[in-house]
């Protein structure tokens, strides 16, 4: 059985939060801050053998005194960020342990993951060496201008979105960091693509929501009511109950 290691992503600046008390991963949603939402989907799986969090190297002392204990009691370690989202993720990286054979990069604001679409792209990845949650893009696009005049309508037959759990070979991530080091990406996946290695998508669901600004922490809360019970008997198909991205 793949022995996987989760980093969760939290040392953004959450530039876009706009609150003076919280970053995005710290606040809290349902009781909890939102980054322990999201480590519990890991921490409870008998194939995650280790849960690093990263964050940014100013909110290392008070995250420390605010969560030490839980860090503690559930088993996971914290790892510094650096100046980009793809130094965080090879810092957290450098932390898992030598046994540890597929990597999972979930984003720490993205607290509404169910378990089924865990366990989906999980396979997935462990077979295919590299597969990411996305969802097809719906809605109509525009393309703008700096005047913000429409410049184009973009096609969305092919597009989607893509999500986290982002899963790879330790190997393959380990060869995408070394042959970009220098290189900036906005996910794990677009480094992966530049070695030329497939990526194979895997479908979500909007529930899977990233909490970008204060507003979505409300719809946080009522999608992780929504969130589908774990199935008894083994893995779900993300579809199962009810095609959720649709």
């Amino acid at each position: 059985m793949p022995r996987f290691g989760v980093i969760l992503a939290a040392a953004g600046q959450s530039s876009r939060f706009h609150d003076t008390n919280y970053k995005k991963p710290f606040a809290p949603l349902a009781g909890r801050p939102v980054w322990l939402h999201s480590a519990e989907k890991f921490t409870d799986r008998e194939d995650v053998k280790q849960v690093v969090v990263v964050v940014a190297p100013e909110d290392r002392e008070s995250f420390l005194e605010s969560f030490g204990a839980n860090l503690a009691f559930m088993g996971i370690t914290l790892a510094e960020g650096g100046a980009t989202r793809a130094d965080s993720v090879r810092n957290g990286l450098e932390k898992l342990s030598d046994d540890i054979d597929v990597v999972a990069i979930h984003d720490a604001a993205r607290p509404c993951i169910a378990p089924a679409w865990i366990d989906k792209v999980f396979a997935t990845g462990a077979r295919t060496g590299a597969a990411i949650l996305a969802i097809p893009v719906v809605g109509t696009l525009k393309r703008v201008d700096a005047n913000h005049i429409i410049t184009e309508t973009v096609d969305r037959t092919s597009l989607w979105e893509a999500q986290t759990p982002q899963v790879f070979s330790r190997s393959l991530l380990t060869k995408a960091f070394a042959a970009h080091a220098d290189g900036q990406a906005t996910d794990e996946a677009s480094l992966i693509e530049r070695i030329g290695h497939p990526v194979t998508v895997v479908p979500g669901s909007p529930i899977n929501l990233k909490i970008t600004c204060r507003e979505d922490l409300r719809l946080a809360e009522q999608s992780l009511k929504a969130l589908p019970a774990p199935k008894l008997g083994g893995p779900a198909h993300p579809f199962a109950d009810g095609d959720l991205w649709r």
